[in-house]
């Protein structure tokens, strides 16, 4: 279809200039409004204003502009029909043939933390309409809402002697409308938010494609990455500064390391396998926090994810680079630590220049089959008050610091999840299982293994304390961890046999706590 006449109105104005001279160059009259007419003009292309080509100021602090029959007549006559033409001719109304629109900017308004007047007055009402209507008559209307389709649209008038083709008005129409889709679920999200719903009558959500994969979690299976534009750091907002292209397992495990660690105020390295945690800990440094994380389970921790919520130096870029790791997550990193990992070419660093807040709340999704299960993100805090203790024996506050850190590790872990933590620092993880035993057993014995590979006299499991992420059902999973010789133990309790394991602790003369927390991760 010929392009001879077309409505601009953008509020990003990116591309613009050149987009305005190649139609110009096609002969192309051209519609427009406001800014976007002033920044035409000033590239010399001649612009006839709406207000102008309708015979109808723009009014209501510009409001109404583009919401005219003129306007909207021109977009949804149908080339071809004897009555749409007709009626065209009647009314003096001329076809309008590609729209170019780019919508309020709503989304970084309220990213910028915007006041809900201001919020609410970057909801545009002509622009979605405009597309929409551009896009249901893509047979003869050619409609573009992004600057990066400005190319391909120039590209095709030279191509075609200024004719867009039928198989980019569908591409672009398809792009039109997942566009106003977008723009309104991040206004309906808003809304809810405003009023405090947390689970609306209409869930929506939109993604913008920010990269495809090579593929899923297996060769045979498709992946992209969608971002939401929400203002939560992390995976989606990082810079990746060098490195092999990020795959969709590295995405997820990078994830689940970023927001454990963020769980920390003192440094902190969190080092993740497969969506679960081999070795997190906090230490003065970076550096001695990632030896410390290392020591609990080495063999795991290879071709992992590590993830600090400082700064990297080159101490600690020196200590991460010297075995294989797969991605390294920060908030920020010095040119000399930069200068390291680029020795190892295919590392990935991303940069986040921020960590994302533990206590913000936010939606987890999770597909099923035919539907969605959507939770409140798991922001729960456990502190030294909240502690319960339900033993003879009083645990000390080294004890307690450390039952702290690894409840706060449990539930970055896939249930059963038993952690046992010493001096800061994890020594024994058991994570996955179908029972609290065998995640207890599994734990000990790696910290065991992690011992023998040290040298060390004995596992690092010795006067730790223990956390599980749910409360023991039975006293054998808490007699695992007093034989692997924990000390203290931190669980949530609310089991009907609570009074039989608290028993078992005061027979094995150690100390218990219960939380009332649980910290479920399937």
């Amino acid at each position: 279809m010929p392009v001879r006449r077309a409505l601009i109105s953008v509020s990003d104005k990116s591309g613009l200039e050149p987009l305005a001279r190649a139609l110009h160059s096609h002969g192309v009259a051209i519609l427009s409004t406001g800014g976007t007419a002033r920044a035409i003009e000033s590239a010399g292309v001649p612009v006839t204003e709406v207000s102008e080509h309708t015979g109808f100021p723009e009014m209501l602090d510009g409001r109404v502009k583009t919401l005219h029959p003129t306007i909207h007549g021109g977009i949804l006559g149908v080339r071809g029909h004897p009555a749409h033409e007709a009626a065209m001719r009647d009314h003096g109304i001329a076809p309008i043939d590609l729209v170019v629109v780019s919508l309020y900017p709503f989304e970084s308004t309220v990213a910028k933390g915007a006041d809900y007047a201001t919020c609410v007055e970057n909801v545009d009402i002509g622009g979605p309409a405009l597309i929409r209507a551009a896009a249901k008559n893509h047979a003869a209307v050619t409609v573009i809402t992004d600057p990066e389709d400005y190319t391909p649209l120039i590209a095709d008038l030279k191509t075609h002697d200024g004719h867009v083709t039928l198989g980019l008005r569908r591409h672009l129409a398809g792009l039109a409308f997942a566009r106003t889709a977008a723009y309104d679920a991040a206004i309906a999200r808003w809304f809810s938010e405003q009023s405090g719903e947390t689970f609306p009558r209409h869930l929506t959500a939109a993604g913008r494609l920010k990269q495809t994969l090579r593929y899923g979690e297996n060769p045979h299976q498709k992946a992209a990455f969608y971002v939401q534009g929400l203002a939560r750091p992390g995976v989606a907002s990082a810079r990746q500064v060098q490195g092999k292209e990020l795959s969709f397992n590295n995405l997820n495990d990078t994830d689940a390391a970023f927001e454990l660690v963020s769980e920390f105020s003192q440094p902190a390295v969190a080092i993740i396998k497969h969506a679960n945690p081999c070795g997190v800990a906090v230490g003065e440094t970076i550096h001695g926090a990632y030896e410390r994380a290392l020591a609990c389970d080495p063999v795991s921790a290879f071709g992992g994810i590590v993830a600090v919520n400082r700064a990297l130096d080159r101490d600690s870029a020196e200590a991460i680079t010297r075995i294989f790791t797969e991605v390294v997550i920060a908030p920020d990193a010095d040119d000399q630590a930069r200068a390291v990992f680029t020795a190892k070419k295919n590392l990935r660093l991303l940069i986040t220049g921020v960590m994302p807040d533990p206590e913000a709340p936010d939606l987890t999704v999770r597909s099923v089959a035919g539907g969605l299960l959507v939770q409140t993100r798991d922001t729960a805090r456990v502190s030294a008050p909240d502690l319960k203790v339900v033993t003879q024996r009083v645990p000390t506050d080294a004890e307690i610091a450390d039952m702290l850190l690894a409840f706060r590790v449990c539930k970055h872990v896939k249930s059963n999840a038993i952690v046992y933590a010493k001096d800061g620092a994890t020594v024994g993880i058991g994570a996955g299982q179908m029972s609290r035993v065998d995640s207890a057993r599994i734990a000990a014995r790696k910290a065991a293994d992690a011992a023998e590979a040290a040298g060390l006299d004995a596992p690092l499991t010795q006067g730790s304390v223990v956390a599980s992420d749910a409360f023991f059902p039975f006293s054998d999973g808490l007699m695992v961890a007093v034989e692997a010789g924990a000390t203290a133990v931190i669980q949530p309790g609310g089991s009907v046999r609570d009074e039989e394991v608290i028993a078992a602790a005061d027979a094995a003369g150690i100390a218990m706590v219960f939380t009332g927390v649980r910290h479920f991760r399937h």
